[in-house]
């Protein structure tokens, strides 16, 4: 991308240093951990007030998870690696939110969450460790608050600009301290708090090395997701700043650990594997029973009582409002959401009157498994250019069913129509005998023989791909080890 760059205006130039003294004097603070000015635009209780805020807002998007043992657990944790910080009089909350993406963030003022989806992957309780502790080093450090301060001053920057220039969506900025609160700071941040966990972690009692652990881990883990990203011609989902910045043997993170092991305190230090794996019996693997499942080609959603299969061979995208389903080669979309209406109404004023859709061609009435509706084709733009768009619209008592999808080669626009109208066919309540397969896989902790291998693991295990693979990441002996006699290792069930 490139940056047109466009000369200050005189009016502008005359604003500018009357401006800059007023974030000056407005930005005075003190850094907990360096002692030294840092640039930031709100107080302590500011801070913790915005926190307290997006809490809120996260716990709506992101529902905790429901397993009491385990989040007195991570609280536990966490609270002892806050007590040796730098910003010890904070009220820290540890939450694990109930979403299986490999993630762990921090928000203002000490709120912190992981995933479920990132505890699957850890293999002791001084890893869990390394995880808050590297979040609780964001916090100290006020990584997110000078983030806001900075978004703050751009998005203040950005206004004067459009006003004096006459420039226009100048100010349309990307929320950049959001951006960084889930991808990460950059490089020196994500090692300043990398290097202030693994300090809190030696003065706790932990082993700092567990940092090093969970760095092999989680690449192990990325390099498994780019690997099947390719093969599935998508986009990959990987974890932010804990291990985005480093390569697997980073000099500069070993100096930080070996620099950490000064402030251990005691002989000891903790690791608790088995104890922690244990912890793990039960926990959900992959998509979540109320958001719904993914079987090869078919979605079961036990929550809102239906199934639906898509074209075989399509890749499934399970969204919080919506189900996106294309093909391999990404020429084509389908998607799948629902609308709760206030009254019963015809399926096709559901298309003229909420969707809007005034050029409906080919329209007629449809009817699948007891639900009527209605299916036409709308001229819509989008990022391919106007394209002709099949919308379904199917009825069950109160809620209408959207179904639309298009092909993105204008060339053949209706390539995937015929799958499209059958896919969206397949849609109707669960089966007693559906009911299975719309929970959750779980975690199953066993303990191996000598002769136990993955493979005869995965053949074991409900994961319908890579589950041999993904057997290994879980107990960090990707891309090629085997069980030792003894060792207690997580299945999926």
């Amino acid at each position: 991308m490139r940056f047109t760059v466009t000369p200050l205006c005189p009016s502008l130039r005359r604003w500018l240093p009357a401006l800059s003294a007023v974030w000056l004097l407005a930005g005075c603070a003190t850094n907990p951990v360096t002692g030294e000015s840092d640039y930031v635009l709100m107080s302590e209780q500011q801070e913790v007030a915005l926190g307290q805020r997006y809490n809120r807002q996260i716990l709506k998007e992101m529902p905790p998870y429901e397993d009491a043992k385990l989040n007195d657990l991570v609280q536990s944790i966490g609270e002892q690696l806050a007590a040796h910080s730098h910003r010890q009089g904070l009220d820290y909350s540890f939450t694990i939110v109930d979403s299986p993406t490999v993630n762990a963030f921090a928000l203002p003022g000490g709120y912190i969450y992981i995933t479920r989806g990132m505890l699957a992957y850890l293999n002791s309780e001084a890893e869990l460790a390394a995880v808050l502790g590297h979040e609780i080093g964001h916090v100290t450090a006020r990584h997110s608050v000078r983030q806001h301060s900075a978004q703050t001053t751009a998005s203040v920057v950005g206004a004067v600009v459009s006003v004096a220039t006459g420039i226009q969506g100048v100010d349309d900025l990307t929320d950049m301290a959001g951006t960084a609160i889930v991808r990460g700071y950059g490089r020196e941040h994500e090692l300043e708090a990398d290097r202030l966990g693994a300090q809190y972690m030696a003065r706790s009692g932990y082993d700092p090395d567990a940092m090093l652990e969970v760095i092999g881990i989680l690449k192990d883990q990325e390099t498994f997701e780019k690997k099947r990203a390719r093969e599935e011609s998508r986009e990959p989902h990987v974890y932010h700043g804990l291990f985005a910045t480093h390569p697997r043997n980073d000099a500069r993170l070993q100096e930080v650990v070996r620099a950490a092991r000064t402030h251990k305190t005691g002989t000891s230090t903790r690791i608790n594997r088995e104890g922690f794996i244990r912890s793990l019996e039960g926990l959900p693997f992959g998509d979540c029973t109320s958001e719904g499942i993914v079987r090869g080609n078919r979605m079961y959603h036990e929550t809102l009582d239906f199934t639906i299969a898509f074209p075989s061979g399509w890749q499934i995208d399970n969204r919080e409002d919506l189900v996106v389903a294309s093909p391999d080669n990404g020429d084509g979309l389908m998607q799948l959401r629902m609308v709760e209406l206030e009254k019963r109404m015809p399926a096709r004023d559901v298309m003229t009157k909420l969707m809007q859709l005034d050029n409906l061609k080919r329209g007629e009435k449809i009817s699948s498994h007891g639900m009527n509706g209605y299916t036409a084709i709308a001229s819509e733009k989008t990022r391919s250019g106007t394209l002709p768009v099949r919308h379904i619209v199917l009825i069950r008592e109160k809620t209408a069913w959207i179904f639309s999808g298009t092909a993105k080669d204008s060339r053949n626009p209706y390539k995937y129509d015929r799958q499209i109208i059958a896919s969206a066919k397949t849609f109707r309540p669960l089966k007693d005998s559906d009911r299975k397969y719309a929970r959750s896989n779980r975690l199953h902790i066993i303990r191996a023989g000598g002769d136990t291998r993955y493979r005869e693991l995965a053949g074991k295990t409900p994961i319908d791909r890579y589950a041999e693979e993904q057997l290994r990441l879980l107990n960090d002996q990707y891309p090629q080890g085997e069980p030792r006699k003894g060792q207690l290792i997580k299945t999926v069930r």
